[in-house]
């Protein structure tokens, strides 16, 4: 009896997850088990970098199914990210959580968000010589937007297969964001440069503009670029649901409810992704080194026009704002305000980069559509 026992037992262990587990399984393993570090230890973008990883973490234990058909990550990811519906959902919550003020009173700031788009272009060029297909460089280069939901929405349209790697490596740089943008702002200002104040009050925007921004930007945006319909509806109907001032409740809900549980299916869904087999590839690497180059391309995009504006405002106008035109909100005019108040304590310059930063969000979304319209 005892000997058909321990036969059993031996059985059951060797059947086990144990005894099934890769060398790949356990790198992959390490590589959650570092994004949920960054998350809880350091703080980097843990609303996203947690999921994630703990997603990254159960789709790479053996035998439990749960990224196949009939496993919860493998609905997730079928229903909720291949479809773009997710990250549509989280966009109409950053639509009810920004505020368009400082962009409508400084219409310029369109210019220096286009501007920051650079960054993707450069990467598509240098992801086709690197041998992508057009769709995967388009997945890729759009990392430079800095825009999460919409790289992903993007990346699940062209290159599903991409999906991991690259929403890995879009929330990786969005939250190094404080690292990656000053070496390159440095680099392309002078110190005379950064220190330009500028005023510290911007025009006040009447109610009346910030309800027809939404409803205006829609119509111009989704007639020029039908295929960004999707993402720019989506974010501008959130924000006439903060401004109408008659659905306090349904913005709430949008800004807390919806955008919370639609961030914890993405980041379990996108974790999902990241299998041993499909993750741990020289394109994974390539993947993540162009979408490093594609985010300083894109930082630097926006500084060489800020400096164009400087020479035409004879020194009046400060070039670390275009920074700013990447639509990390609102990460990147924090660090140009924190980099202007270490070369002048006195310098306040958030609230001109905040309208760079929230344009560079409706920039993304519509180059995000003409991307798919080549697709």
């Amino acid at each position: 009896m005892f000997e058909e026992l321990g036969s059993q037992i031996l059985e059951f262990l060797l059947n086990s997850g144990f005894f099934k587990i890769t060398f790949g399984n356990v790198i992959m393993i390490g590589v959650s088990a570092v994004l949920m570090y960054l998350a809880i230890k350091k703080e980097y973008e843990p609303l996203l970098l947690l999921p994630i990883g703990f997603g990254a973490l159960l789709a790479n234990l053996p035998l439990s199914g749960i990224t196949e058909v009939g496993g919860f990550l493998f609905y997730i990811y079928k229903y909720l990210l291949e479809t773009g519906i997710i990250p549509l959902l989280i966009f109409i919550g950053i639509g009810a959580m920004t505020d368009f003020g400082a962009l409508i009173s400084s219409p310029k700031s369109f210019l220096l968000g286009a501007a920051a788009q650079l960054g993707i272009f450069m990467a598509i060029i240098l992801a086709v010589l690197f041998g992508f297909s057009i769709n995967e460089a388009g997945a890729i280069g759009i990392i430079g937007s800095a825009d999460g939901p919409t790289t992903v929405y993007t990346a699940s349209k062209l290159a599903p297969w991409l999906l991991g790697p690259v929403a890995v490596a879009a929330y990786s740089y969005m939250s190094l964001v404080p690292i990656i943008q000053p070496p390159v702002i440095k680099a392309l200002t002078t110190k005379k440069e950064r220190m330009v104040r500028m005023p510290p009050a911007l025009r006040e925007v009447s109610k009346r503009e910030k309800l027809l921004f939404p409803l205006i930007t829609t119509l111009v945006a989704c007639l020029l670029v039908p295929s960004a319909s999707p993402l720019i509806g989506s974010l501008m109907v959130g924000n006439l649901l903060r401004e109408s001032g008659v659905t306090e409740r349904l913005s709430k809900a949008a800004q807390n409810e919806l955008i919370n549980i639609s961030t914890i299916l993405l980041g379990l869904g996108v974790g999902g992704t990241m299998v041993a087999e499909k993750f741990l590839t020289v394109s994974t690497l390539t993947i993540l080194g162009l979408g490093a180059f594609s985010f300083a391309t894109a930082t630097a995009g926006g500084v060489l026009l800020g400096k164009l504006f400087y020479v035409l405002t004879k020194g009046k106008f400060n070039p670390m704002i275009g920074a700013a035109g990447v639509s990390a909100v609102p990460m990147s005019a924090r660090v140009v305000q924190k980099m202007a108040t270490k070369e002048d304590p006195e310098n306040f310059l958030l609230m001109h980069a905040m309208g760079p930063n929230v344009a560079g969000v409706i920039g993304s979304a519509i180059v995000a559509g003409i991307l798919l319209s080549f697709a």
